[in-house]
C-alpha cells in the first residue's frame, strides 16, 4: 500500500494550519512533509494532525543546500549538522519517521568533488545518528541535480558505507532522469534502502511538467515499487496554492 503525500506550501491566505490540513484532505492526500527550520507553530501544526489525520510523515532539512555538509569551511558544515539536528528533533516532535538530506554538493573540483562532498558528509552525518536513533528518524539521502550522486550504483554505495538501517534514500522519480538511468532501475537496484520516493513530472524537451505529462514510464514505476515490496509514501511535489491548484 502506497499513501499519497504533497510537498509545497498551501498559499490559503488567512487559514489555519487545520483548515489547509482539510483541504488537502479533501483531495485525497494523507500526509504532507514539513521543512526544518520554518515559521510554522509546531504545536498548531501537531494539533491539526491530530484533529484531520493528515499525517506530517516527514521533515525536510531546509538548509541543506545552503549550509552544505560538504563544504570547504568547517564552520558551515558546523551550521549544517546544526540545522541537520534541528530537523531531526522536529521529525521527533511531530512523529514523523524521516528527515529528507541533501547531502552536499560537487561545485569545485578542487574544494567541493566528488570525493570531498562524500567524505565530509558522511563524517558529519555520523554525529548525528545517535540522536536520529534515539529520536527514531531515518536519515533519508535525497537524489537531486547536486552532481554529486547521479547513478543508483553510487546511491547504494553511499547508503550502504553507514552501515545501519538509520540511513536510507529518498529518491525522486523525476529528478534523476536528467542523467539518464530509468527510474525503475534505480528502484529495483535501491530496494529495501529506499525509504520514501517522491514525484513531479519532467520532459527531456520541455523540462517541468504537469504529473502525468512528463517522460516518467509509470506503469514500469509502479511495476518496480511492487517487485521490490515497497509500501510507503509517495510525495508529489506540486505547486502551491488552493483547491484548483
Amino acid at each position: 500500500m502506497t499513501a499519497l503525500s504533497r510537498r509545497s506550501s498551501i498559499k490559503v491566505p488567512g487559514a489555519s494550519i487545520e483548515e489547509k490540513f482539510k483541504l488537502i484532505k479533501s483531495l485525497g492526500f494523507q500526509g504532507v512533509e514539513f521543512d526544518s527550520p520554518s515559521d510554522v507553530n509546531r504545536e498548531e501544526a501537531a494539533r491539526a494532525q491530530a484533529s484531520t489525520g493528515i499525517k506530517i510523515h516527514g521533515v525536510i532539512d531546509s538548509v541543506h543546500w545552503k549550509e552544505r555538509l560538504s563544504d570547504p569551511d568547517p564552520a558551515v558544515r558546523a551550521k549544517g549538522l546544526d540545522a541537520l539536528r534541528t530537523a531531526i528533533a522536529d521529525a521527533k516532535f511531530y512523529g514523523a519517521d524521516t528527515v529528507l538530506l541533501v547531502p552536499g554538493k560537487v561545485s569545485n573540483p578542487e574544494t567541493e568533488n566528488y570525493e570531498q562532498c562524500y567524505a565530509r558528509s558522511q563524517e558529519e552525518i555520523r554525529k548525528a545518528l545517535p540522536q536520529a536513533d534515539d529520536a527514531g528518524v531515518k536519515i533519508a539521502i535525497e537524489v537531486v541535480w547536486n552532481d554529486f550522486i547521479t547513478t543508483p550504483e553510487q546511491l547504494v554505495q553511499y547508503v550502504d558505507d553507514f552501515q545501519t538501517p538509520t540511513v536510507g534514500a529518498y529518491f525522486d522519480c523525476s529528478n534523476m532522469l536528467k542523467y539518464g538511468v530509468p527510474p525503475a532501475t534505480w528502484i529495483r537496484k535501491l530496494g529495501k534502502r529506499m525509504l520514501k520516493f517522491d514525484f513531479k513530472g519532467y520532459s527531456h524537451d520541455k523540462k517541468w511538467v504537469a504529473i502525468g505529462e512528463g517522460d516518467e514510464d509509470w506503469p514500469e514505476i509502479l511495476k518496480a515499487l511492487d517487485d521490490v515490496g515497497y509500501h510507503g509514501w509517495a510525495t508529489s511535489e506540486v505547486s502551491g496554492g488552493g483547491e484548483e491548484e
